[in-house]
């Protein structure tokens, strides 16, 4: 790759392979939505476009347990059942098309740390409902989860910002690292009461040793960019505070009007700010080191319009 100054992105046809058929919200078509906008824009010729990478079994395993990964790879041979309760539907090669987005998340924060980018961008990506034993939403492995936990095994970074705008909790990274003091999460999403996965409460702000390292803001239904960028600035000062060595956008387009499984109403005008200011940060704390993975949004044009705001906030537009 080239300058070190560069936002990375990362498509291809191994990544857009994660995705559920038979009108699943989550479908294979959601990374070409989003690159044919890229394009469009002319924004695919300002950054360094990165092929997609498979995890090995030893990196999933740094967030999930051994049974779950065994039995993820039994249902991708056999493809049938789900791998939670009714969300996440087995398909074959799921285990491989889901290594695939752990790889690519660590294939761009490997970038990152190396300092062939600044900044990188995973459109099928950011699965933040995954918990270590099982699937959830959606979600076969965390990636959030094995980016953190890589930052700390490999990289020997302890402070880093994890920011989530996707219309739902994140409550896989947030449960798993919900007593871990040098994870700082934000977390801006609709409130539980109407939306899955029901939790993400004002009240739940870490446990033990991390009471007061985790920021959940819980929006009514229907909450939109006046309300995004009002309480924004108190999360920007909250991830602030925290210094991070490291920041993780999770910028799930769901939260855009019109999604048709959510309630939220922000605009792309919202995404471009997160980025926008996130990118200031992180210039201020870390070298500039920020990672933005896609997560949710099925409406397959608020997804191409939050995600090529995101990319075009990295490389310097206006918010």
């Amino acid at each position: 790759m080239g300058s070190s100054e560069a936002v990375a992105v990362y498509v291809g046809e191994a990544l857009a392979a994660y995705g559920f058929g038979e009108g699943h919200p989550f479908g294979p078509d959601r990374m070409g939505v989003f690159w044919d906008e890229l394009k469009r824009l002319g924004l695919d010729r300002r950054v360094q476009v990165c092929e997609p990478q498979r995890a090995s079994d030893e990196q999933i395993l740094r967030f999930h347990t051994p049974a779950y990964l065994q039995r993820v790879k039994r249902q991708s041979e056999s493809g049938e059942g789900y791998l939670d309760y009714t969300d996440t539907p087995a398909f074959k090669g799921v285990y491989e098309a889901a290594a695939t987005v752990v790889g690519t998340s660590l294939a761009a924060l490997d970038a990152i740390m190396a300092g062939r980018c600044r900044q990188a961008f995973v459109p099928i990506a950011g699965l933040h409902h995954a918990r270590r034993d099982e699937a959830a939403g959606f979600c076969v492995f965390n990636d959030c989860g094995v980016v953190i936990e890589t930052l700390r095994s490999q990289y020997r970074l302890q402070r880093v910002a994890y920011v989530d705008i996707d219309a739902h909790h994140g409550d896989g990274v947030y449960y798993a690292f919900e007593d871990d003091p040098d994870l700082c999460i934000v977390d801006m999403h609709e409130d539980g009461e109407y939306l899955y996965p029901g939790t993400g409460g004002v009240t739940e702000t870490g446990s033990g040793a991390a009471a007061g390292t985790k920021l959940n803001i819980p929006l009514p239904p229907n909450a939109s960019d006046e309300t995004f960028f009002k309480v924004w600035e108190s999360a920007e000062a909250f991830v602030d505070r925290a210094r991070p060595e490291f920041v993780i956008l999770q910028c799930g387009a769901d939260s855009l009007g019109g999604d048709p499984i959510t309630h939220l109403a922000f605009s792309s005008a919202a995404h471009c700010h997160a980025a926008k200011r996130l990118k200031v940060l992180a210039d201020r704390h870390c070298d500039g080191r920020l990672l933005a993975l896609g997560g949710g949004g099925y409406n397959r044009a608020n997804l191409a319009a939050a995600w090529t705001a995101v990319v075009a906030a990295l490389l310097g537009g206006a918010a």
